[in-house]
């Protein structure tokens, strides 16, 4: 009887994936519309206003922001290090003018007030 032993294949791509898991970390995030806005919500903790750039145009928005690295070496090393970018389109164009971002207890939350053209009108029906 022989036996036969093969490499796992798949162990240089973990390795690699893991390397590019700590360059980019994905932002994830909440949005829910209400009448006139947009409201996301996304975890940044450990960042302060100063560390994120927001940018908002047409029906875009773009959060970046970096965490900085420590010249620590550890045994285990879960949290966050590094630049993230994460950008979205929303339904609708988004008054740039009005946007209210605001950080509380590592949340960010944008508040993304829709353009006049994208908020529904009422039609008032006159009787005769």
């Amino acid at each position: 009887m022989s036996l036969y032993i093969q490499p796992y294949p798949y162990r240089r791509t973990l390795r690699r994936l893991a390397a590019e898991a700590q360059i980019i970390h994905p932002l994830g995030v909440n949005v829910r519309e209400e009448d006139d806005a947009y409201v996301l919500s996304a975890l940044v903790p450990g960042l302060k206003a100063e560390d994120l750039n927001i940018q908002v145009l047409e029906n875009a928005v773009s959060i970046e922001g970096e965490y900085k690295a420590e010249e620590t070496e550890y045994l285990l090393n879960e949290l966050p290090n590094g630049s993230f970018r994460r950008a979205l389109r929303l339904p609708t164009e988004i008054n740039a003018e009005g946007v209210e971002a605001k950080i509380a207890e590592g949340v960010l939350t944008l508040t993304l007030p829709k353009a006049e053209s994208a908020r529904p009108k009422k039609i008032q029906i006159s009787v005769n």
